[in-house]
């Protein structure tokens, strides 16, 4: 029986960050990992492939509507290969993985791919093509999360599907009812509308992206809107059924009526739940919360303080880069270090174009709260760039302490803001004012020049081009 200092389970972004750091620290590490490659969900069926045939259709959708206006004439017709689009996908997942592997071997960390389950606190039994066991002083569990559903609905995976499936589809949808309005129903919704589908998006709540800034979430709504996407709040979906190769879907508006639609695929997409399936945790006396996420304390120690819990399994937001700066953060803890996290600084991204990123205090939180903030803001369309390049949707809004000036919050809605909250996540890690960042030089002409402008209308109302 082998012995580690660390064994990891799971290879997401959160486990296999955690056993590289552990590693960097001098700790002997395994990492465990049930299917045949390593990445876990983002790297196979998240985060890397959605943005893949995101950017495949963005070039699509540009090809057919936007590259007349820029003197760029096809002769012919354009037309989507989804075969080959799906196929280039898989190609980057597959250079994606095989990266993770090559990380592995670099830091001499011990892969094992067999389904890992506690058999006591230090020991764990790896059931794969063999069945094994090993010890490790301390264990962290990175086992992710997978699509959650509705009692009622059945997924088939083939007309009724979750992301996962999505993903693989041998045609694109004629119409593609989609189940939820976050962040993964609106980018795979963007993705086949761009391609031809007709799309519906069934949302519960009284807005799409319910947990971002509410005026994030109705400039999406304006932008998809003008994108054909139809959108269907405040509607309780009740049955969803399958009649050969049409979806049913029966949903309950605000005002009681019933309303009903068909389509040849439905999307359900109603978030996420935390994957802790034959991990056997009692035997470890690892405890689960209610809503079925392993109960950790703040330094992420599960009920038994030589097991971590990190990423999806855990409270907080469902994000990759939540799971590494927690993998991270761990491998520090066991090794004597004193890291941190603020959670409030955690940017959340939605990949739609416009892009959608925020980070910090929304609008409605800091009312709840009582905070006397100001608010600046500035549109995309008066950038120079954004019309150079055709990308005027959007805005950047920046929420400040009234005394202080202190940024307390930063939402976004445009091109590239998804790389451009970074700038937003720096300041406000230094704590840093409105005035810092209007003081800033922004090279011109680029988009983070939105960023200046908007400090410039927090701090001063000063923004110097409307």
């Amino acid at each position: 029986m082998q012995s580690f200092d660390v064994a990891v389970i799971g290879s997401g972004p959160g486990g296999y960050v955690a056993a590289i750091r552990c590693s960097q620290l001098g700790m002997k590490t395994a990492l465990i990992e049930k299917y045949n490659t390593l990445g876990g969900t983002c790297l196979n069926v998240g985060c890397i492939p959605s943005k893949s045939l995101l950017d495949s259709s963005h070039h699509y959708e540009d090809a057919i509507s936007h590259f007349e206006e820029h003197g760029i004439e096809i002769p012919g017709e354009v037309k989507v290969n989804l075969e080959k689009m799906i196929g280039r996908k898989a190609a980057v997942v597959e250079q994606t993985t095989k990266g993770i592997d090559f990380l592995m071997n670099k830091n001499k960390i011990t892969v094992f791919k067999g389904m890992g389950s506690f058999k006591d606190a230090n020991t764990i039994i790896i059931s794969g093509e063999k069945k094994e066991e090993i010890t490790a002083k301390y264990i962290i569990i990175a086992t992710g999360s997978k699509p959650a559903s509705l009692s009622f609905i059945k997924n088939d995976k083939e007309r009724i599907i979750t992301s996962t499936e999505a993903l693989e589809l041998k045609e694109i949808p004629k119409h593609l009812i989609i189940i939820g309005g976050g962040v993964i129903g609106l980018e795979l919704g963007q993705v086949y509308k761009r391609l031809g589908a007709d799309v519906s998006v069934i949302e519960y709540a009284d807005r799409i992206t319910p947990v971002m800034d509410s005026a994030l979430s109705r400039e999406l709504t304006k932008v998809m809107k003008k994108q054909k996407i139809k959108f269907y709040l405040s509607h309780q979906v009740n049955k969803v059924v399958r009649k050969g190769n049409n979806v049913y879907v029966t949903a309950v508006d605000k005002k009681g009526v019933e309303v009903s639609f068909e389509g040849d695929y439905c999307l359900v997409s109603v978030g996420r739940k935390p994957y802790t399936d034959k991990l056997n945790l009692e035997a470890a006396g690892v405890k689960l919360t209610q809503s079925g996420q392993i109960e950790v304390n703040n330094d992420l120690q599960t009920s038994n303080s030589n097991i971590y819990a990190i990423g999806d399994v855990v409270r907080g937001a469902m994000l990759a880069h939540k799971a590494e700066e927690e993998g991270v953060m761990v491998a520090e803890m066991i090794a004597g270090q004193k890291p941190h996290i603020d959670y409030n600084l955690i940017p959340n991204v939605i990949y739609t174009w416009p892009e959608v990123a925020s980070v910090g205090k929304t609008e409605e939180e800091l009312k709840i709260s009582g905070v006397d903030y100001k608010s600046g803001q500035f549109p995309m369309r008066a950038l120079g760039r954004s019309r150079a390049s055709g990308d005027t949707d959007g805005f950047i809004k920046i929420l400040a302490d009234s005394k202080t000036d202190e940024v307390l919050g930063v939402h976004m809605i445009g091109p590239r803001v998804a790389d451009l909250i970074a700038e937003a996540v720096v300041a406000m890690e230094f704590r840093a004012s409105a005035e810092d960042i209007a003081r800033m030089s922004h090279s011109h002409p680029t988009y983070a020049e939105a960023v200046k402008e908007a400090a410039l209308a927090a701090s001063d109302n000063r923004p110097l081009h409307i």
